[in-house]
């Protein structure tokens, strides 16, 4: 069984995106490197496909089919997946656009499993760096109030303690998945909703999985 994936290509980093299952993304320095942590990685990934209620390939990342490349751009070169494929530019059936939403909602509440997981302190990188786990998540929210700007939402970064706020939030970003093509006005900076729900997830996921790295020893 393949597992289709495309590649956006920088000129110091490639990050490897599987196309039907977003957040499962991963970086290198070469495009051979990012495949084989985007393979590396699937383990790690099916946890969120099991919470989705999906069924997930124990052999998902044993053949990576390359699609699509993607010429990266400056965000590629920072750290950031943000060049738009053109399968993401697709319109979306109802279906499709419930599969993308069930696995966002999963990375979220992954998410939330490793937060409650985890302590305040978390340790630091080989130079001292790195955000301890309350301001990682407030980083999260704070991007994903930014994300919403591509649909037209306008929502302030919630507080941590603000569930309700989280919740409202996280709800219109779903339900602009959701929405037909046609009803999604998208200028140069707008987002399709096949690549929102694959941003998203990939920015939760990522950040759950650097709060498991940097978890001291047996937490």
């Amino acid at each position: 069984m393949t597992t289709a994936v495309y590649l956006e290509v920088g000129q110091k980093r490639v990050f490897a995106c599987a196309l039907e299952w977003p957040g499962w993304t991963r970086a290198g320095k070469t495009e051979h490197a990012a495949l084989e942590s985007l393979a590396d990685y699937a383990e790690r990934y099916a946890p969120v496909v099991e919470q989705a209620g999906l069924t997930f390939a124990d052999d998902a990342g044993d053949e990576l089919d390359v699609v699509e490349r993607v010429p990266g751009g400056p965000g590629t070169e920072f750290g950031v997946p943000d060049q738009v494929p053109d399968v993401d530019r697709k319109p979306l059936t109802g279906a499709q656009a419930g599969r993308l939403a069930a696995l966002v909602t999963a990375s979220w509440e992954v998410f939330d499993r490793v937060i409650a997981d985890s302590p305040a302190e978390l340790r630091k990188g080989p130079r001292g760096g790195g955000r301890d786990r309350d301001k990682m998540v407030r980083h999260v929210l704070e991007a994903e109030a930014s994300y919403g700007r591509r649909f037209g939402l306008k929502h302030r970064p919630p507080d941590l303690d603000d569930t309700e706020a989280i919740a409202v939030m996280r709800a219109d970003l779903i339900a602009a998945i959701h929405q037909p093509w046609a009803a999604v006005e998208l200028d140069d900076k707008g987002w399709p909703p096949r690549y929102a729900a694959r941003r998203l997830a990939w920015h939760v996921l990522d950040h759950a999985w650097e709060m498991e790295d940097r978890r001291e020893p047996g937490t």
